[in-house]
Order: C-alpha cells, then structure tokens, then sequence
C-alpha cells in the first residue's frame, strides 16, 4: 500500500512494515523543509498496524545534508531563506526550527522500532535523521559527519542527544567540532552502526533485522523499549521500579488480566 509520495519522500506500507525510501537519488537526497513535512506527516499517518520502520535511500547517498540554497537569500523556492528567517522575531524563529525537528522526532517513539539502512554520504542533517532511528545498517561505504559546527551552526534537528547516547559526550563533541567523516567500520567499533555489510547486501541485512525485531510479542517490545529509552534518566533504584511496574503489566496481560 502506497501511504505518501511526494517531495522526496516515498512511504509504503506492507502488513507491520512500513518502508520510508528517500527519493531523490540524483541530488544526493539533500533535504529540504518540504522533505522535513513530508516525513513528519508520514510519522502522524503511520497505520497502527505498523511495528517496523525501514528509512532507506536512492542513490549513491542517504542524504547529503541540507540543501544548500536554503542558505542563500534567494532560497529554496516556495521555502523562507535562513537569512529570512534569521531576520525575524526570536518566537517566529523558535517556531520554524521548531518545525522542522518534527521530522525528526517521532523515530525513537515507542509503539514503532525504526531501522535506517544507510549508505554513502550521510552529513548533518543526512546523519542526524540516521540518529533519529533506533538502529542502523550501514554499507561499506557508509559515511557519517557532523559539519554544522564547520559552518558556524549547531546540530539542531534532534541529533545532539541520541549521538552523545551512543558514543559518549567527549567522541561526540570531537565529532561535531571538527566535522570529520567517520567511515563505517569505526561506525560499527564505536556504536553509531548496529552491522556493516557490503553495498549489494544492505537490503537483505535491512530484510534480515526486519523479520527478527518482528519475531516477540509486539506489547513486550513496547515495554522493553520504554525502559531502555529511559533508563539513562533514571537512578539504578528507579529503573528497577520501572522495570518491576512493567513486568506486572506483562504477566497480567499474560493471564489475561490486563485491563
């Protein structure tokens, strides 16, 4: 079932799995504010039948960042400029960058597990929507930087918080200050990819975790992944209680006292 195809984003949903394909292959899947509502429509349209989400790309990149005419005065067409939007008021730009993180927000939520299959370029708004998924295969030829600091911006669309989750505060600040690639294999040594496997194998290692993130029971997953997600916000006291409160919801459930 086709769910949306437009500005460069094509959404397909086939029983629990939707699959997001990134859809402008020739432009390297550079991202624009059309992309951005594009994706976070398909996060509020996502049937509740849906337990996997596969983000993958066309092309030779999964996305090279942002395009970069949104940094000229001219723009994107249709699309207010950053220099536009700087010149606003402080709420009206709050608001706009507001915006666009909802792109990125809902991958991490808790009734979907998202897997990014990633190959190529991946930079700055390319590697912080990887970042947005709670997994990732990568290609041997993957790639991954940072270069928002470069240009004298910050990383804001969300990334900040699951990169220093994932490789530690000190590796993520090298990272985004000297926006050097990192290529797959450290990926993998260092935790920002789950596999690395060879290009031409990407969709079945993508096919492969699909099946197996399907395999447990869907409201066990649910809970299991609350937890994780919340266990670093939590003292070691407190997470045990929250594990306690969700192991009784499952027994109950299992006996059929759930309510």
């Amino acid at each position: 079932m086709s769910l949306l195809d437009k500005d460069g984003v094509r959404v397909t949903v086939d029983g629990a799995v939707a699959t997001v394909t990134l859809t402008n292959g020739a432009r390297h899947n550079a991202q624009t504010p059309a992309m951005w509502r594009a994706l976070a429509e398909t996060g509020s349209a996502l049937p509740g039948s849906v337990r996997v989400v596969v983000l993958c790309a066309e092309g030779p990149s999964f996305s090279a960042g942002l395009d970069k005419r949104a940094f000229t005065r001219e723009g994107i067409p249709g699309e207010p400029s950053f220099p536009a939007l700087a010149a606003g008021t402080d709420e009206d730009l709050d608001a706009a960058i507001a915006e666009y993180q909802e792109a990125f927000t809902w991958w991490r939520r808790n009734d979907v597990l998202t897997v990014a299959g990633v190959q190529g370029h991946a930079i700055g708004a390319g590697f912080q929507l990887a970042l947005a998924c709670d997994l990732r295969i990568c290609a041997e030829n993957a790639s991954f930087a940072m270069r928002e600091t470069a240009l004298g911006l910050v990383p804001d669309l969300g990334g900040t918080h699951p990169l220093v989750s994932l490789i530690g505060y000190a590796r993520a600040l090298e990272l985004c200050v000297t926006g050097r690639a990192v290529q797959a294999a450290e990926a993998e040594r260092i935790g920002l990819a789950n596999l690395v496997v060879p290009p031409a194998e990407l969709p079945g290692a993508l096919d492969d975790l699909t099946a197996a993130l399907l395999a447990a029971p869907r409201d066990a997953v649910i809970e299991t992944k609350a937890l994780l997600r919340g266990a670093a916000a939590r003292g070691y006291d407190a997470q045990r209680a929250a594990e306690r409160a969700a192991q009784a919801r499952r027994l109950r459930d299992l006996a059929g006292l759930g309510g």
